[in-house]
């Protein structure tokens, strides 16, 4: 099972995403559901880096396991929510289309 941690600010941007575990969806360097969420989340992180006034920090320490944490300028605010959305969405859709191989949470800081 993959599990999809997302941490969003009070006004619904991307602040950190943790992914972690395998789906067993298929086999090694075949499971569609692992590589769905590798691609959405390491393009997310690979996009937000090259964005000015972004701060993207992530690792990826050994297979099966993603953290992103961002920081960002309210002149990027757009692209920001832009990036977001699309990554929710993908992931959403990847935990619906596969709900026992992908769980993904979504909280909400407080102001």
């Amino acid at each position: 099972m993959i599990n999809v941690d997302v941490v969003l600010d009070s006004e619904g941007i991307l602040r950190s995403c943790q992914v972690s575990g395998h789906a067993g969806a298929g086999p090694r360097n075949g499971d569609v559901v692992c590589a769905a969420v590798s691609v959405l989340s390491r393009t997310a992180l690979r996009t937000l880096s090259k964005i000015e006034g972004v701060t993207a920090r992530g690792k990826a320490p050994e297979r099966g396991e993603l953290f992103m944490e961002i920081d960002y300028t309210e002149a990027c605010l757009a692209q920001v929510a832009g990036i977001t959305a699309f990554l929710l969405e993908g992931l959403v859709s990847v935990s619906e289309e596969f709900p026992e191989h992908c769980c993904v949470r979504i909280q909400r800081e407080r102001r």
